[in-house]
């Protein structure tokens, strides 16, 4: 493989393959580079290498993940933003962990692109109230675009159906 997101397309068909041992393979081999491509000063070399954190699922990236949705360039926190919603579907403590920052770009973003794939990314946390009446505030306002009213709305009801959802008893997260 010649680049981050060639190496990152196999790695995503590896770990959707289920092909445990050969993905890590390709972490370790990769691992120094998607760290030196996330430090690059081009946006486009830093947007694929939060990309790929994704692609690779490796999780002991996720600190990482919270520097890209720091970054200058949209282009690196939807990149940051996409990786951190693949690795949270099945572990929503991913999202709880930075639940702050989603809170911040979801309300202050210049970008609605990224507003919306914060939004998306809240969807895999665990259903907080904070979250919900921050969303239902968005859906509700009129200061937010179309798409991200529409989004926050359909994150909001998605969130109160998982906390339906939860069985009697259990242990709020």
């Amino acid at each position: 493989m010649s680049n981050l997101a060639e190496a990152g397309a196999q790695a995503d068909a590896l770990a959707v393959a289920g092909s445990e041992r050969e993905l890590a393979a390709l972490r370790t081999q990769w691992d120094e580079e998607l760290e030196a491509a996330a430090r690059s000063a081009d946006y486009r070399v830093r947007a694929a290498a939060f990309r790929a954190v994704g692609q690779f699922r490796f999780r002991q990236k996720i600190e990482l993940l919270r520097r890209g949705l720091e970054d200058d360039s949209p282009a690196v926190r939807g990149s940051a933003l996409i990786s951190l919603e693949l690795l949270s579907r099945d572990h929503p403590g991913d999202v709880n962990g930075v639940r702050p920052m989603l809170h911040e770009v979801i309300t202050s973003d210049s970008n609605e692109a990224v507003r919306r794939l914060a939004l998306v990314a809240l969807r895999n946390g665990s259903p907080q109230q904070d979250t919900v009446t921050l969303l239902l505030g968005i859906a509700e306002g009129d200061t937010a675009p179309r798409e991200v009213r529409e989004t926050a709305l359909k994150v909001a009801q998605a969130l109160r159906k998982k906390a339906l959802a939860k069985p009697p008893g259990s242990a709020k997260p």
